[in-house]
């Protein structure tokens, strides 16, 4: 079925309004994006590690989730949510659950909680081919322990580990590209996507990654006012920059296949997306444009690289 996005607003907020998500935080719209690639009869068990997500979506007694959810340490939401599965498959087997009953896994992880410090309970979950889907919000920074450097952190970025001073000006290594690394599990699905304007990108793929058998992973681009610094009305626009200048490239990798799923019919340069965020600020200093240089030639150069793996998988 074609996707609608009428139709697809129509469903309900899986997560609710009233969490405490910050204004204009990409967090809540990617989640609620995910999930409502769902058929509305099926049931999902959601898995968060400790984040920015958690802390202002479940503070006992009170959750803005519909599903069924459970909050486990910053390292193991893939490790505790695999375990879940497992449990529900045997379950299932002898006769504890009904047959009919068919429910839907999926996992939630900030950056840091990924890429980073949940990396190894990450690999073994998808390793081991669980029937679940990890969905990383990459926000790029630990935004809820105060905006530290990730391994997601854009290089130059400013935080206040990577703090932008005169003789280091911000990070100084490249980020880390999870999504690659999860298609060298040789998983059924890998897909790397973003909020923009019609929402068709994101809920395809969540769709594909839910109801495809085997561990998939979502790598999400999700903008952060408090870290990245932008207005907090710009969220959508701040994501499409991201895409149309090639900083955050859309595709998928469904059982070996490389798709770029967008392609700009006007690649836009990479200072467009970077001058709306106040973490690059001190870029566009005079004297700092080999900077903005040389994070545009890793951009292209990424590019590139995409481009022959899609027409290798060919």
């Amino acid at each position: 079925m074609a996707y609608n996005l009428k139709e697809n607003l129509k469903k309900k907020n899986r997560l609710t309004n009233g969490h405490r998500m910050c204004a204009g935080c990409g967090a809540p719209v990617v989640v609620n994006a995910v999930l409502r690639a769902l058929k509305e009869e099926d049931h999902a068990v959601i898995s968060s590690a400790t984040g920015c997500l958690e802390v202002s979506t479940f503070i006992y007694p009170y959750t803005a989730w519909e599903d069924s959810f459970v909050h486990t340490a910053f390292e193991n939401s893939a490790a505790t949510l695999s375990g879940v599965e497992a449990a529900y498959k045997a379950m299932k087997k002898t006769g504890k659950l009904p047959a009919d009953k068919n429910t839907k896994f999926i996992a939630f992880g900030g950056d840091g909680g990924t890429y980073d410090i949940g990396l190894q309970s990450l690999s073994g979950a998808m390793e081991r081919g669980h029937d679940m889907v990890y969905v990383c919000y990459d926000n790029g920074a630990y935004m809820n322990t105060g905006i530290q450097r990730s391994s997601a952190t854009p290089k130059y970025a400013d935080t206040t580990t990577s703090p932008a001073g005169k003789v280091i000006p911000g990070k100084q290594q490249s980020r880390k590209d999870l999504a690659l690394i999860m298609a060298n599990h040789h998983l059924p699905y890998v897909a790397q996507t973003a909020i923009t304007q019609n929402f068709k990108d994101i809920h395809e793929k969540a769709e594909k990654a839910i109801y495809t058998e085997g561990a998939c992973f979502l790598n999400v681009l999700t903008p952060c006012p408090t870290g990245w610094v932008y207005d907090t009305s710009e969220l959508l626009q701040i994501s499409k920059l991201a895409v149309d200048t090639c900083y955050w490239p859309l595709y998928e990798i469904d059982h070996g296949k490389l798709t770029i799923t967008y392609k700009p019919a006007n690649k836009l340069p990479v200072e467009e997306f970077l001058k709306k965020q106040k973490r690059f600020k001190h870029l566009f200093k005079p004297g700092n444009e080999w900077m903005i240089e040389d994070i545009q030639r890793e951009v292209d150069e990424r590019w590139e690289e995409l481009l022959k793996l899609e027409e290798m998988s060919k």
